[in-house]
């Protein structure tokens, strides 16, 4: 009877570490696709600033500076990794299309252009899509960090290298909301 009580008990704490093990792994899981959603978002940004570029060259060719920096801000965005890296690398490309934006507010022609209105919309709702997918990561990551630093899960994370994820946070200056139309 002892023999069978004991069996019981270890067969319910295995059972108990499978189960939270494995829910640890299907957060971490959810926390990696969220980030993915985030990356297919980006990448349709990046895809989208050559475009722009290429319009308003020729529109602005005294402000090469601007579309140099908005080039440049580009190239190290797709090369950060990492939500905070990445973070601060979009918040570079953030205030690079600020700067074009600002100064194509100086040429009406290019403001009347078509395809630079199509490109502005496109990008606008990329950027609701992104803002959508760090929202979404947040919540995933705030969830997981849950589970990695309470009990009796905390004791399985550590066990099994389980470890917090970062937040992807926007610095205090890019919170303003800034609107810029072309029109």
């Amino acid at each position: 009877m002892i023999v069978w009580i004991i069996i019981a008990v270890v067969v319910l704490l295995v059972g108990g570490i499978v189960v939270l093990y494995n829910s640890l792994v299907r957060q971490r899981n959810k926390v990696d696709n969220s980030w993915k959603q985030i990356d297919v978002q980006l990448k349709r940004r990046h895809d989208l600033i050559p475009n722009l570029v290429e319009v308003v060259k020729d529109y602005m060719s005294y402000e090469q500076e601007v579309l140099e920096n908005v080039t440049k801000a580009r190239s190290q965005a797709m090369q950060a990794s990492g939500p905070a890296e990445a973070g601060k690398a979009e918040n570079m490309l953030t205030g690079a299309l600020k700067s074009l934006f600002a100064v194509a507010e100086n040429y009406p022609d290019l403001k009347a252009n078509q395809n630079v209105s199509q490109l502005q919309e496109e990008l606008t709702s990329t950027e609701n899509k992104i803002a959508f997918a760090r929202q979404l990561y947040n919540d995933v990551v705030m969830y997981f960090n849950n589970k990695v630093q309470t009990l009796p899960s905390k004791i399985i994370a550590g066990a099994f290298g389980f470890k917090a994820r970062e937040y992807f946070e926007v610095p205090e200056e890019e919170k303003e909301v800034v609107a810029v139309d072309l029109r």
